[in-house]
């Protein structure tokens, strides 16, 4: 399936406004500040931001109106990379083809820059051209999606079920990778959809397909990381294996993870499917995100 034509430029209007919100790093303090670039504008897929865009077009709202959230939901996206690279939780040396920041700058600097963007990603949020009701509907969900019951509350879930002797069901493993990685994305979905004139069911309509694909995502990861090359990657293949983490390719193997990916892709469909058309770009995420290499 062929990407929309739409997708590069919102990821070009989505690195703009990063560039934009990012402190000067030749302002003091110039290493908090520079490794926060170092965080964020260093690559990416821009998954997040581009579901905003995708989501917010099909709901009616104009491009400039969907910058903020767009920008935001990356903003902490990227928080939570960098505190996942750090040497108490993943420990990983390289994040999108380049060192991550604890390792180009040091361990505090990493916590502080991290700490720093989710700041950052909200105060964007805060002054986003939307009406006041809608700017509150939009803060609440992504600080929802970043906290215990969100990202954070499925990154202590994968702590617990890392490890020799941890025992995790499937069941356990979709609640945790829905929380640590579907969160994030069911919010980018979600703030987009608000931006518009978009009825009740039809946020829910988004919402199923949004849960559909943060799970998608993940399998995709566990099986790359399986099969992945790390020139490729960006990161470290063959971690998960080495911190004997629970994964899909792990609990059913690397066939039935494939097969979960099929019938995923099966439920985005069918989420999208009363809105037609007009859903393309949000049906093209979909796809990129199960056929990706990286």
């Amino acid at each position: 399936m062929t990407a929309d034509p739409r997708l590069a430029g919102w990821r070009d209007r989505a690195d703009a406004a990063l560039a934009q919100v990012l402190p000067d790093p030749g302002l003091r303090p110039r290493r908090l500040h520079t490794a926060m670039r170092h965080a964020v504008l260093l690559g990416g897929k821009r998954m997040r931001p581009l579901l905003v865009y995708a989501a917010g077009t099909l709901a009616g709202a104009d491009e400039a109106t969907l910058d903020a959230p767009a920008a935001a939901v990356e903003l902490l996206h990227a928080y939570s990379l960098v505190h996942d690279d750090l040497p108490c939780m993943d420990d990983d040396a390289l994040r999108r083809g380049q060192p991550t920041v604890h390792v180009a700058f040091d361990e505090a600097t990493a916590v502080l820059a991290g700490d720093a963007l989710q700041s950052l990603a909200h105060r964007v949020l805060a002054d986003a051209t939307t009406p006041a009701a809608t700017t509150v509907a939009m803060l609440r969900t992504l600080a929802e999606a970043a906290g215990a019951a969100g990202m954070c509350g499925g990154q202590a879930l994968d702590i617990d079920a890392t490890g020799e002797g941890a025992a995790v069901t499937v069941a356990e493993l979709e609640r945790l990778h829905a929380l640590k990685t579907g969160a994030l994305i069911r919010a980018a979905v979600r703030m987009g959809g608000l931006c518009g004139d978009m009825e009740p069911a039809d946020l829910e309509r988004l919402d199923g397909f949004a849960a559909a694909l943060g799970l998608a995502f993940q399998v995709r990861d566990d099986i790359l990381d399986v099969e992945g090359d790390s020139a490729i990657l960006g990161k470290t293949a063959g971690k998960d294996a080495a911190q004997d983490k629970a994964t899909f390719p792990a609990l059913i193997g690397l066939g039935d993870s494939r097969a979960r990916l099929v019938a995923l892709v099966a439920e985005m469909d069918a989420a999208l499917a009363p809105f037609g058309e007009a859903a393309a770009p949000l049906r093209a995420l979909g796809r990129l995100a199960v056929e990706r290499d990286r």
